[in-house]
């Protein structure tokens, strides 16, 4: 019988997991024969079960979301650090500007 710890484990999944877990999903379309193979195969650590397990979740999470019951987070369009005031641009330019280098200019003449 498998402990709590290892069932935790199975549904431990890492970032580059899930990444290839989804791309895994686009290429082996629920037409595919052996579907489930090929992604556990693909994904690598995983169970053809944990596989299946791991694509209800992720169904599940998504009727969650689709029915409200997780709102979407509202992103800003653009990030706030590229709304500087002239004042702050016009500083910015001077502090990066090439008389305040380190490494002062030489005349090449």
């Amino acid at each position: 019988m498998a402990s709590s710890k290892q069932k935790a484990c199975e549904l431990c999944w890492t970032p580059k997991q899930n990444k290839v877990f989804e791309k895994a999903l686009a290429k082996y379309d629920k037409d595919t024969p052996d579907r489930w193979h090929n992604v556990a195969k693909v994904v690598g650590g995983k169970s053809v079960e944990q596989v299946k397990r791991h694509y209800e979740i992720l169904l599940e999470d998504l009727r969650h979301i689709e029915s409200g019951h997780i709102p979407i987070p509202n992103y800003k369009s653009t990030p706030t650090i590229f709304r500087l005031s002239t004042t702050q641009c016009q500083v910015l330019n001077q502090e990066n500007s090439p008389s305040n280098s380190l490494y002062p200019s030489r005349s090449l003449g």
